[in-house]
């Protein structure tokens, strides 16, 4: 009785590591996302294009996130409104990566 207990704590304790460590599968390449969706406007180094330059932005990653899930009535179309063709995980991949672009 005492073995398969342990092994138990042992397997919960090994999914807790592994959960945390490794990304969801469902939630894509946040630079993957960006070349899909957002280069086209904000150039592929985030350097601007028709949208503005987004390579060393103010914003915080949440703030990143949150306009692309929830838009912002004082941006520009497609920023207005929510991108419906992003999940909540994918909005915060794009702006984990935005982050980076320097």
């Amino acid at each position: 009785m005492k073995l398969s207990t342990l092994l138990i704590a042992f397997l919960v304790v090994a999914l807790i590591a592994f959960f945390a460590i490794v990304p969801p599968a469902f939630s894509q390449d946040g630079a993957a996302t960006f070349k899909a969706k957002c280069s086209t406007c904000h150039g592929p180094e985030g350097q601007g294009k028709v949208g503005p330059a987004v390579k060393g932005t103010a914003l915080a990653a949440d703030q990143i996130a949150d306009l692309l899930t929830k838009g912002n009535d004082a941006k520009k179309p497609p920023h207005k409104k929510p991108m419906a063709s992003l999940s909540a995980d994918d909005a915060k991949a794009v702006a984990a990566f935005v982050k980076t672009l320097k």
